[in-house]
């Protein structure tokens, strides 16, 4: 059943979609998303309430045009110099990222310092045209914070988190699709589509084993040999053939094949 927005009394972010996959918007357009600690405490409190529901399997993260975001409040960055307060500007993002949920990042317009930390915390990014993304912490004299380089890196190459941080280089969406920045870059108007159908089919297989898998997938860094492999995957895949869910697709899949050999 589709939900309504919803919205807190500061109005900074809504959540609004189909529950199967619900769409959290950044939602401050007169200062481009910027990240300040209500935005934080706000983006934690979504997540969380989501988590608790089990009618959604999956989450689409963009913001309210015109930028999906333009990194971390300068003022809130300012007053932020010690290292315990720093913690505090990357809470929202890390909220995100450390979720089992699959999430979509639908980035629109700019993706600036932490609004970059932002989308690389989601699983996936889709880049809509206009979208640009801009590490911009070496133009204003800060060294990356976050996990900004690490992100980067992961989903990269070193060539590239050295032209866009040491470098300056920003792209749009199209290059960062390109450079496996981003999985797909597609037309403005078609980008929340495209998020939301992507949710979609994540969102419909079971929620468990969709968790259980991304905790998987999430941990193959420290995985160095092909045995090693093996027993990563062995005690969840048995526990997921010992589930309702995997009898009864199976069975479907079978009489499917049967009626199309018919």
């Amino acid at each position: 059943m589709p939900g309504g927005p919803i919205s807190n009394g500061r109005d900074r972010h809504r959540r609004h979609g189909p529950t199967r996959r619900p769409r959290i918007t950044l939602n401050d357009p007169a200062r481009r998303n910027a990240i300040n600690l209500v935005l934080n405490d706000e983006l934690v409190v979504a997540i969380d309430d989501i988590e608790a529901r089990d009618d959604v399997g999956a989450i689409v993260l963009t913001g309210a045009p015109p930028a999906f975001c333009a990194g971390a409040d300068l003022e809130d960055l300012k007053n932020s110099r010690h290292r315990d307060s720093l913690g505090k500007i990357y809470a929202g993002f890390l909220r995100l990222a450390h979720t089992l949920l699959p999430t979509v990042a639908a980035v629109n317009g700019a993706a600036v310092g932490a609004g970059m930390n932002m989308a690389l915390a989601c699983d996936v990014i889709l880049a809509a045209r206009s979208a640009r993304f801009d590490t911009r912490f070496m133009q204003i004299g800060i060294h990356p914070g976050g996990g900004h380089t690490w992100r980067l890196r992961r989903i990269t190459d070193q060539q590239t988190v050295m032209a866009m941080v040491l470098f300056g280089e920003a792209i749009d969406g199209e290059r960062a699709a390109d450079i496996g920045l981003a999985w797909r870059c597609v037309d403005d108007d078609a980008l929340l589509a495209a998020a939301t159908t992507m949710a979609a089919r994540a969102a419909s297989f079971p929620r468990e084993l969709t968790r259980r898998t991304k905790a998987t997938i999430l941990q193959l860094d420290s995985i160095d040999s092909s045995e090693d492999a093996v027993a990563h995957e062995l005690d969840p895949q048995a526990w997921s053939m010992d589930q309702p869910a995997f009898i009864e697709l199976v069975t479907k899949m079978q009489q499917q094949i049967s009626r199309d050999n018919r």
